[in-house]
């Protein structure tokens, strides 16, 4: 080889040696596995879909598949069922372990949720001949927020804030968050009853209607008239039963005839203060009713449960339409009217005396009444007997799974007397003869006189003038047509006949006005019959073209009574199916265990001289616990004359204030109240029962909860709790406190006048406030806004014979707060179970993934995503037992829930604590930036270049 090819042979090679260290310099930095993260860039992303995650990731995909909600507990498998090489490999590229496994945090989790909207009196039969069809209520209904989150009240802010200015401070006290992670999916199916259903309920109204004062012998178009809604259940708990809606939550909308009583009505429980009055002042009817026997036969729609349905399956569908066919209600229809027709026959004859005297005897006999211990009290004429009349009211929630509106009934008004918020007024609800207004048929005679007075009216300018010009006297005859068709001549189903005569004389009008123009000389009267003409050409007053636009507004305010409509719908669903509880964390226990602490002021020898029905608050107390659910009690006296260390605590809590009062008549004075400083009387009773105001909440034993109540019994002045309650629940405890006063004036009203509490005997509050206290229930006008981020108040729904309702005296726990007792139990443990999984998921996002981790994380593959899978699993089992309102079943998953979420965090620990010894271990490697493998490389190129460039001294050839 001679010397010229060495040479280029050299320089070839110097170029692709220098190539290759350009080539090693720019890939140095992913071989050495220096890349952005090393300059503090973010991870990448996490991967969008996942196999596992079945709930709403992020906002972006949501638990709401059907497909997902019935998938087996073996659809969710191991993200990687292929080779190891394989999984090494898919390890190794994951941005986490959270990214390899495919598991994202969950937002939220929609529990489904059925409710049905029954129509009564709306196929065009009803008050008004409204009529509201499958297109127009789907239209308007399916605008209703479907999905509402659980919410939590935050806790008021001062417990000594008046209670005109109650406010929530907005603290979030607990762990979970006031919007819950679980969001209720109502299904919503509307149905709409036939005729016949909706005359079997006029029939109702009319026999078990009476007059609110039996006293007052005015007309019945004149009087106002009560409703007893205790015989009226009846109906509603069979039309229920034999739709075969009782696995469902139904919301009754009535719209029956105005005529169907003679004057106004509402309904009311129990008697009406007249009523009482006049039992309490003739001893005759007094001891009749008290010696009266029990009637052995039932009540004549109290019958037995009919097994035909109308459909086999509640058909759970986000929005339906069904109509109840005449054909298939018959025999409902046939047997109900036959037991209101032999209601009706045993009422003929009776004076309004005797039919109060039968009621009465009804209320002490029947099985589970409220108010039938206050009503023998108050006929024995004890001392303190503590008994008002109910609210008369156009809502009502019943006692199982329905509650129903009666729009013709009423207006009704109550609420706070003073600074209330979310008050119910008489324009409240929706009005159907507001809605009827424009389309309404005026009288002949009453068109004539409303004529005869706006021709007054408009003349009556022309007697000062003396002769007005003809021309002004066609226009003010023109003015006069105008208004009296606005008022009585537009958009009416039945045109007045005054209206086609005005119409014939309009074209005279015309007549004239042409002559007038023809004939006048001045210029200006011919500008102004021009003008008359024009405009009576523009109205067209009188004829059917005119009628397109009363058309148009009669169809906005229909529009706008449908949206009314549709706004006190979702109210029912936000106040009466899905309350709000208060802000904290409640659990299911299988036994409640009621510690009852009676302390009076002196020493109490026999128990039966304690002024408290100690087997009535048993009785009461056993409503909290939802069915299912043991309830055990025990029962202490105490004295605080002999026990030195409670009376202190009841001493230091003991306080008086001044609080104005503004009554219902706008009077003003100052009251002077002694009330009991919770948060002072909940410290000193610490010392004093130390170990059962812990309770069973500050264990994770979920055996037993022990329910501390203490019973405070004061004789003589009023004592309250912080001024204005009569029990609170704290968190450990609950105090109730029992004055002798039996009627004082809350701060609450009802139709104009004041609500009287009884004192002596707080057994609602009681049970409302240790309801409050197991579950979280609040009274019905409480709730959260979503949009003020802050508590808030609607009282349409208070209402009802339970402990949550101000409005009636019942103390009855209901179907509807029975279960929300329960979901109170469970969106609390699948809040924190969503919190721990959360929590566990963001630990995973953090562990990087390498190929010396891979080994020790298969060794803990398994038991991470059966855990993971077991709590997936069950929070199914409970979505599905929720759909069925099985919540007893889904109640009893909930420990499971809890252990099957401690096993995930415990497993995520675990495998942390595997990983970490071997991410930790110390690795023979140096650590280089980008510039020094840059300035490296180029050292070794310029080296090398220079030893094959550099020429070399031929040897001389010696032979």
């Amino acid at each position: 080889m001679n010397c010229s090819s060495v040479m280029a042979l050299r320089r070839q090679l110097s170029c692709s040696l220098f190539m290759l260290a350009a080539i090693f310099v720019f890939l140095s930095p992913q071989v050495f596995g220096v890349d952005n993260i090393a300059n503090g860039a973010n991870l990448p992303k996490l991967s969008k879909s996942s196999i596992l995650s079945l709930f709403n990731l992020n906002g972006r995909s949501k638990f709401w598949n059907e497909k997902i909600m019935n998938a087996d507990f073996e659809d969710i498998e191991r993200p990687d069922t292929v080779s190891t090489k394989r999984a090494l490999t898919n390890f190794t590229m994951a941005a986490s372990l959270a990214d390899y496994l495919k598991l994202t945090p969950v937002d939220s989790i929609y529990l489904p949720l059925p409710i049905n909207f029954i129509f009564i009196g709306f196929d065009g039969k009803g008050n008004g001949g409204v009529k509201i069809g499958e297109e127009e209520l789907t239209r308007w209904f399916t605008q209703i927020d479907h999905i509402l989150e659980h919410t939590r009240v935050p806790q008021v802010g001062e417990a000594l804030t008046p209670f005109y200015r109650q406010r929530a401070d907005g603290e979030q006290r607990h762990h979970l968050p006031l919007i819950s992670h679980v969001h209720y999916n109502y299904s919503v199916h509307a149905i709409e009853m036939g005729e016949m259903v909706t005359k079997v309920f006029e029939r109702a109204l009319k026999v078990f209607s009476r007059r609110d004062d039996i006293k007052d012998t005015g007309p019945d178009s004149k009087v106002q008239f009560q409703v007893d809604v205790d015989s009226i259940s009846y109906l509603f708990s069979s039309l229920v039963h034999y739709l075969q809606l009782g696995t469902a939550y139904n919301i009754f909308i009535l719209n029956p005839k105005r005529d169907a009583l003679p004057g106004p009505y509402g309904y009311r429980q129990g008697l009406s203060g007249v009523e009482l009055q006049f039992l309490k002042e003739d001893d005759g009817a007094r001891f009749g009713v008290l010696n009266s026997k029990p009637v052995k036969s039932p009540h004549p729609l109290d019958m037995d449960k009919r097994s035909k349905p109308l459909y086999e399956r509640h058909p759970m569908l986000r929005f339906a339409w069904t109509t109840a066919d005449t054909v298939d209600m018959d025999h409902w229809v046939d047997v109900n009217l036959d037991a209101l027709n032999v209601l009706e026959k045993s009422m003929e004859g009776k004076t309004a005396s005797e039919i109060v005297i039968a009621k009465a005897k009804e209320i002490i006999h029947k099985d589970g009444s409220d108010i039938a211990s206050a009503l023998r009290r108050a006929l024995r004429q004890e001392e303190n007997a503590g008994l008002h009349p109910d609210c008369l009211v156009d809502t009502w929630v019943g006692n199982e799974r329905w509650a129903f509106v009666d729009l013709t009934a009423g207006p009704f008004s109550w609420g706070p007397a003073v600074g209330g918020v979310g008050v119910r007024t008489e324009l409240s609800l929706p009005s159907i003869d507001k809605l009827s207004e424009s389309l309404s048929a005026t009288t002949d005679e009453e068109a004539h006189e409303d004529l005869s007075n706006l021709v007054q009216d408009r003349f009556s300018v022309f007697e000062e003038v003396g002769s007005p010009h003809i021309l002004d006297t066609l226009l003010a005859e023109i003015d006069i047509y105008e208004a009296f068709s606005e008022r009585h001549c537009e958009g009416r189903r039945i045109k007045v006949a005054l209206c086609d005569e005005l119409e014939e004389r309009l074209e005279d009008l015309k007549e004239e006005l042409k002559s007038v123009e023809a004939a006048e000389s001045e210029e200006v009267h011919k500008k102004k019959a021009a003008e008359a003409l024009r405009r009576i050409e523009r109205w067209n007053l009188f004829s059917d073209a005119h009628q397109m636009q009363p058309i148009r507004n009669y169809s906005v305010a229909r529009d706008w009574f449908l949206a009314n409509l549709g706004a006190v719908l979702w109210s029912s669903m936000k106040h009466v199916v899905t309350p709000s509880t208060a802000d904290g964390a409640f659990h299911y226990y299988e036994k409640l265990h009621f510690q009852i602490y009676i302390i009076t002021q002196e020493r109490i020898k026999h128990k039966e001289l304690i002024p408290l029905d100690i087997g009535l608050l048993k009785e009461s107390l056993a409503g909290v616990a939802i069915p299912g659910q043991k309830v055990q009690y025990s029962v202490k006296t105490l004295a605080l004359s002999e026990d030195a260390a409670l009376s202190m605590a009841f001493s230091v809590s003991r306080r008086a204030a001044v609080v104005p009062v503004l009554l219902v008549n706008g009077t003003h004075r100052t009251s002077t109240r002694l009330y009991l400083d919770s948060l002072i009387l909940q410290d000193q009773l610490h010392h004093f029962s130390g170990s059962a105001s812990s309770g069973g909440q500050t264990t994770n034993d979920r055996s037993v909860l022990e329910v501390p109540i203490f019973w405070f019994i004061q004789e003589g002045e009023a004592l309250l709790i912080d001024k204005h309650q009569v029990a609170k629940a704290l968190p450990d405890m609950v105090v109730v406190v029992q004055s002798s006063q039996a009627a004082w004036a809350s701060h609450l009203q009802c139709n104009r006048n004041p609500i009287l509490w009884d004192l002596s005997r707080p057994l609602k509050d009681a049970v409302a406030a240790v309801a409050e206290h197991v579950a979280g229930l609040m009274p019905s006008h409480f709730t959260f806004s979503n949009a003020h981020e802050n508590a808030d108040q609607d009282w349409k729904w208070a209402v009802g014979s339970h402990p949550f309702s101000n409005m009636a005296s019942g103390w009855h726990v209901s179907s509807f707060q029975s279960d929300a007792i329960a979901r109170s139990y469970i969106v609390s443990t699948l809040d924190e179970s969503i919190e721990t999984m959360n929590e566990a998921i963001k630990r995973l996002v953090k562990e990087q993934t390498s190929k010396e981790s891979f080994e020790a994380f298969r060794r803990q593959e398994h038991v991470l995503l059966n855990s993971y899978n077991t709590v997936v699993n069950l929070w199914k089992r409970i979505a599905r037992n929720m759909e069925d309102l099985h919540l007893l079943d889904a109640a009893r998953l909930l420990h499971l829930l809890e252990d099957a979420t401690t096993r995930f965090m415990a497993a995520t620990n675990a495998t942390i604590a595997e990983l970490h010894p071997i991410l930790c271990t110390r690795q023979r490697k140096v650590v280089m930036g980008y510039e020094m493998y840059l300035a490296i490389g180029m050292i070794l190129s310029a080296m090398l270049a220079l030893l094959w460039l550099k020429p070399r001294h031929s040897k001389p050839k010696i032979n």
